[in-house]
Parts: structure tokens; C-alpha cells; sequence
């Protein structure tokens, strides 16, 4: 059976993150890094949200798409140059997926929305926007939280955890309560949230 639009986009998304040198091992096997990420937030959208538009999967999908390209360190080290590499990659993420969708032969509205997705335009107005974002969040949440604890202060991690709940729904604040953390990070999580 011939494959579908939605199954090529997908893909050839992967494909793109398959190049990442950047490797992250997950039970006893190297994956590369963007490839893991892409998968993780499929999975996570689908539980979250098992009625997720094409546009939003593909969105949820190309979240990262060859972030690789575009290192941290090009950037000042500084709040400003934080901001100023994150945009850069957002648009360039949206560029790759909106070229990988026109390739495969989607309308120029499909790959818009998507776009707008991927670039998070009106994140409280944009549902699909909004629910990307609490993917985004619960992703990082269950998978590269605790990774992410043990390198910092926990005032630092608290902080992290502050801006991170304030841009979760409500159903994404529900669905994060639901994870397994380690009493350490519960504890984190509590003094974040309360």
C-alpha cells in the first residue's frame, strides 16, 4: 500500500534527525539525540492529546528538527543571546518542516498552520500551539528532568520549574502530576508549584 502524505512527512523527518552526531543513550543504546526527542514527544502528544490534528503531530514531530545546526555556544551566554539562539531555531525549524511538507505535497495552508505551530504564534489564544507547549513541557518533565536537576542548584531548578508550569495548561499540569519522580524532584516540583 502506497504510504500517505503524513506517513512520508514523518519520514523525512526522521530521516533529517537521524543525521545528528549528537548521541543519547537510553536502555544501553546510543540513539541520536533529535531522533530520541522527536519520538519521545509523538509518544507523549498522543497520550496527552489522542485526537491530535496532522498538523499538530507533524508539528509535535519537527519540534527539534536538525537543532544540531544551530549550536547554543554562537550565541551570547547571556538571557539575550538565550532568547535570540531559541528564535533562530524556531524559525529555522519551521523552514525545514515547511520545505519537507511542500516536497511531499501538502497545500500551503497545511504547512502554514504547521509552521505557526512549530514557531508557537499565540500560545494561550492557539490551542494546537498551546498543547505543543505542554507537550514540550511534559517531555522534558519525564524524561530530562531528573538529568537535568542533578547538574544545577535547586534554586535554579525551582526557577526552571516555575516558568515551566506557567506555560502548561491546566490539562498539561494535570497530566505532569500524573509522572513518577524521585522524591528529591517531587520535592523540587512541590516547592516550584505551590
Amino acid at each position: 500500500m502506497k504510504p500517505t502524505k503524513f506517513e512520508i512527512a514523518i519520514a523525512l523527518i526522521d530521516k533529517k534527525n537521524t543525521e545528528d552526531t549528537n548521541t543519547y543513550k537510553f536502555s544501553e543504546v546510543e540513539y541520536p539525540k533529535e531522533l530520541l526527542y522527536s519520538h519521545r514527544m509523538t509518544r507523549t502528544l498522543l497520550q496527552f492529546h489522542p485526537t491530535a490534528s496532522e498538523e499538530l503531530q507533524i508539528a509535535a514531530r519537527a519540534q527539534h528538527i536538525c537543532r544540531w545546526k544551530i549550536p547554543r555556544d554562537e550565541y551570547p551566554m547571556d538571557r539575550i543571546g538565550y532568547l535570540k539562539w531559541r528564535e533562530t531555531l524556531k524559525k529555522m525549524h519551521s523552514d525545514i518542516t515547511g520545505d519537507i511538507l511542500q516536497q511531499v505535497g501538502y497545500d500551503d495552508d497545511f504547512s502554514k498552520n504547521v509552521q505557526k505551530i512549530i514557531l508557537k504564534k499565540f500560545i494561550k489564544k492557539n490551542e494546537d500551539s498551546q498543547t505543543l507547549e505542554d507537550t514540550i513541557c511534559l517531555v522534558f518533565l519525564e524524561y530530562y528532568f531528573e538529568e537535568f536537576a542533578v547538574k544545577h542548584t535547586d534554586e535554579k531548578v525551582i526557577d526552571i520549574l516555575k516558568k515551566t508550569w506557567k506555560k502548561m495548561s491546566d490539562k498539561g499540569h494535570e497530566a505532569a502530576l500524573k509522572i513518577t519522580f524521585s522524591e528529591k524532584s517531587l520535592n523540587l516540583v512541590k516547592q516550584a508549584i505551590s
